[in-house]
Formats: C-alpha cells, sequence, structure tokens
C-alpha cells in the first residue's frame, strides 16, 4: 500500500514504528502464546484484586510467603527421603531483552521530559492544550473507574487495537481516509456557504459603524 494512502502519510510498518523488538513482537501478536499468558494472568490478578478486596503488596507477599514455604519444605523431605528437589528452572533475563527494555524505556522518559522543557517555558501553546486536554480527559475517566481497572483495561487494548490494526491495515485506513476527505469537504461547504456569509456580514456592519 502507498504511504499516501496510510494514515499520516507514513513509510514505516505498525511494527517498526513500536519498536521493531520484543515488546512489538508481544503487542502485535508476534509470539502469541506469551500475549496470551500475560492477558490470562492480568485478568486473574484483576478478578483477585476485585473479589478479594486484597491490595497489591498484601497480594504479592502472600503468593510469594506460599511459594517459598512450598519449596523449602519439598527440598527438605526430598534431601531426607532421598528425592530430587524441586524442579525449578533457571530464571533470568537475557542482555538483549535488558536492553531492548532499557532503550525503550529510556526514549519515552526523554521524549517525556522533552515535552514537559517545552511546555514549562511555553515553547509550544498546541502541544500545552494537547497535555491540558489529555490530562482532564485522564481525570474524567478516573473519577468514574478506579486505576486497577483502568491499568487492566489500558493493557487489553494495547495487547489488541494495535494487533486488529495491524491485520485489517488497508482496510481501516482507506475506511479513515474517506471519512477524513468527507470531513474536509463539509468544512468547505460549511465555511463556503455559512462562515463565509458571517464573516461579510461582520465586515459590513463594521463599516457601516
Amino acid at each position: 500500500m502507498d504511504s499516501s494512502q496510510r494514515l499520516f502519510n507514513r513509510e514505516r510498518t505498525l511494527h517498526q514504528i513500536l519498536g521493531a523488538g520484543q515488546v512489538a513482537d508481544l503487542i502485535l501478536w508476534r509470539r502469541k502464546n506469551q500475549t496470551v499468558m500475560i492477558l490470562l494472568v492480568t485478568l486473574a490478578a484483576f478478578v483477585v484484586f476485585e473479589r478479594s478486596g486484597y491490595t497489591l503488596l498484601s497480594l504479592v507477599s502472600n503468593v510469594l510467603l506460599l511459594l517459598v514455604v512450598i519449596l523449602f519444605l519439598w527440598a527438605k523431605s526430598a534431601a531426607i527421603l532421598n528425592r530430587p528437589a524441586p524442579p525449578l528452572p533457571q530464571l533470568h533475563l537475557s542482555d538483549e531483552m535488558t536492553n531492548e527494555m532499557a532503550a525503550f524505556i529510556q526514549t519515552r522518559v526523554n521524549n517525556l521530559f522533552s515535552v514537559s522543557h517545552d511546555i514549562a517555558l511555553g515553547k509550544d501553546s498546541r502541544l500545552f492544550l494537547k497535555v491540558a486536554a489529555y490530562l482532564w480527559l485522564i481525570s474524567v475517566v478516573g473519577g468514574f473507574t478506579d486505576f486497577l481497572t483502568l491499568a487492566y483495561t489500558s493493557l487489553f487494548i494495547l495487547l489488541t487495537l494495535p494487533a486488529l490494526y495491524e491485520r485489517y491495515e488497508d482496510y481501516i485506513d482507506r475506511f479513515v481516509l474517506k471519512c477524513y476527505i468527507k470531513l474536509c469537504q463539509l468544512y468547505r461547504k460549511i465555511n463556503e456557504e455559512y462562515i463565509s456569509r458571517v464573516q461579510y456580514w461582520i465586515l459590513e456592519k463594521k463599516k457601516l459603524s
């Protein structure tokens, strides 16, 4: 598909825009098992928090306590009974994954600092209005829901909408561009038939006064 027919005339793919790394693979379901696992784990955590009234700190502490006790007793009983020890996998973060996460976080934090700096110095009024509108929207949404629900909903949207968009990218881009063209035509029509007349009427009033 030609870049002129894509949203914002972009030349890069959605996977490249998201970083073309493991994070992008997870968001776009290139690693389906891991993405499904994340969704299931977060859903289970959301249900547990909502139903049990646990806080995050108390739940994590209790789960870790139970896990440590089970593994400790298992290892001790295995040593006494000459049984094999608990089959614990060697968990570790690879250098590649750590570097990608660090680079991703660094880029986003630097962009945030840059935006905050420009707003604080009053360099970009349009950017200030956008940030103010986003913060106001977050405040409104926060008034209707709690942080836990908002976090899970945001994660669910992050792991579903980009993948759906990538799959039906051509259809969505064509539809959005057609809607944009029609809105532009409607705006020009309204501007020619009504706004220009109002402006002309105001100018005439000023001349007469």
